[in-house]
């Protein structure tokens, strides 16, 4: 039997695991959907047992699947999504629910920040813009409404921390993640209580577990957890990354020529740097996974998981031909019409907006005339110009790339690859592997257990870059006027949407 790594990734919403052998190939992998918690308009949490059981139960199923077990798996690594929160409690439990990132509660935060001048004071510092669903921001809505739970938190965790903590017992804070959360001086690498305290959140200093890296050890399996998974007991855990480093990784994106996009519920838009951008043209740098470069990353929940909204709401009741699944109902929509016959427009804004920090979801311009096709491919579209805006800002500082490496959920549909390639004008290379984030974190476990030295080793193993796609160039000159029109319906609602402060 051969030797295999685990990578785990846990999204908003849903858990997958992922068994890949040494040279990339998945051999076996298992998802769960986790329930979402929507106590309040702009809250979005999710159960912390649940979630943890919810890995477990994946990385079982992915064994049995593999036919293999504990006994052929030399690691496992963890990535999740960014920013959120995961709090532990001083009495061993968890201390809330974990928090995602699509949670908008404390957007007074950073508001309020930016008006008192700390914002433009720690900048230099903290390398981003600062966000509602940081942790920053959650950890200042916690300690003016909810101070019990606050006073009651022993470790800060971003999700994959929690997990990694829940397989191992130990505490760490992973440099990708937690130099995200607007708790950490990015620049120096390094935590600064003084920062905190300007933030009016001090305490937390004592709730941030010591910065690892993702390829470090982080620990092994603990018998409980060995119980649970299928995992020997012993098993080395390394300390996985934010997931958006995990798919830059499993994209080999590895030198700061290269530019990637992922389309899941964010919009995510990246490149690296050896120098954070620090002149207000893009919205964050992070430490990347491979040592000595900064990732720059523009970002919003204003991608593919919008379509799975209009899906469940919209579409509910759609009838699937046999041997079809509803998204290929979709794809065959959307195919049925012209870019340049379809003049309705979507601002894919239900989880969060890159325009007006209150921005609402939108669709304009809908007639009598007009069918669930048109709305889907609205849908489609706005998804690509959304990217756009943040990709045009990326590339204010920098030269555009000879392609752009595609990740997330809309590259399993053709239809919409060959759309991203024709809006953005530019052409679009995606990879074999399915689940990149999972493999990303098969590459940190790898190295970790020391099959690989680095990421560039590792990606030269494991990373298969498929075919470019490229623009079609009648249909891209279509796509630029319908941009144009898109970002001036922004625009003019952006006044509006204003007036939704409360």
């Amino acid at each position: 039997m051969g030797k295999y790594v685990i990578g785990l990734d846990n999204g908003g919403t849903s858990t997958k695991a992922a068994i890949f052998d040494l040279k990339g190939k998945e051999i076996a992998a298992a998802g769960k959907q986790t329930k979402v918690i929507t106590p309040k308009s702009g809250y979005t949490e999710r159960d912390m047992e649940e979630l943890w059981l919810a890995n477990c139960d994946c990385v079982r199923r992915a064994l049995g699947k593999a036919g293999t077990d504990g006994a052929d798996v030399l690691g496992i690594a963890v990535c999740g999504h960014g920013k959120g929160l995961y709090p532990w409690g001083n009495n061993d439990k968890p201390a809330y629910n974990g928090i995602i990132s699509t949670d908008s509660r404390a957007w007074k935060y950073p508001k309020r920040w930016r008006e008192d001048g700390v914002y433009d004071e720690l900048h230099g510092q903290l390398c981003q813009e600062l966000m509602a669903c940081q942790q920053v921001s959650l950890l200042a809505w916690f300690k003016e409404h909810r101070r019990d739970v606050y006073d009651n938190m022993k470790y800060v965790f971003s999700v994959k921390d929690y997990i990694r903590f829940r397989l191992t017992g130990e505490a760490y804070s992973e440099a990708t993640d937690i130099s995200g959360s607007g708790l950490m001086d990015v620049k120096h690498a390094r935590f600064d209580r003084t920062i905190l305290e300007k933030l009016g959140i001090g305490e937390v200093y004592d709730k941030l577990a010591p910065v690892r890296y993702s390829y470090d050890l982080c620990g092994t399996v603990t018998k409980a957890a060995a119980e649970l998974t299928g995992l020997l007991e012993g098993t080395p855990v390394a300390g996985g990354m934010f997931d958006i480093d995990a798919c830059a990784v499993a994209v080999n994106v590895m030198s700061p020529e290269e530019l990637c996009t992922i389309a899941g519920t964010w919009s995510i838009n990246e490149y690296i740097s050896e120098t954070p951008v620090l002149d207000g043209s893009i919205s964050m740098n992070s430490l990347f996974a491979v040592p000595g470069y900064y990732l720059v990353e523009e970002c919003s929940a204003t991608s593919s998981g919008n379509l799975e909204w209009f899906l469940e709401h919209c579409m509910e009741d759609e009838r699937i031909p046999d041997g079809k699944t509803i998204y290929d109902v979709v794809n065959e929509k959307v195919s049925s019409i012209e870019p340049e016959e379809s003049d309705v427009y979507f601002l894919p804004f239900l989880y969060g907006s890159n325009a007006h920090p209150l921005g609402k979801g939108a669709i304009v311009g809908l007639t009598t005339y007009h069918d669930k096709a048109h709305m889907l491919r609205a849908v489609y579209e706005g998804v690509v110009y959304s990217h756009r805006t943040h990709i045009e800002r990326l590339l204010s500082s920098r030269k555009p790339p000879e392609a752009i490496r595609m990740a997330g959920g809309a590259v399993n549909s053709k239809v919409w690859v060959q759309m991203f390639a024709d809006g953005l004008g530019l052409p679009i290379e995606t990879v074999e592997a399915k689940e990149l984030g999972a493999l990303g974190c098969g590459m940190a476990a790898a190295i970790a257990a020391g099959v690989y030295k680095d990421y560039k080793d590792a990606a030269d193993h494991m990373v298969h870059i498929s075919d470019r796609i490229y623009p079609d160039r009648e249909r891209a000159a279509v796509y630029q006027k319908k941009y144009e029109k898109y970002r001036e319906v922004v625009r003019a609602l952006d006044t509006v949407w204003g007036r939704f402060e409360v």
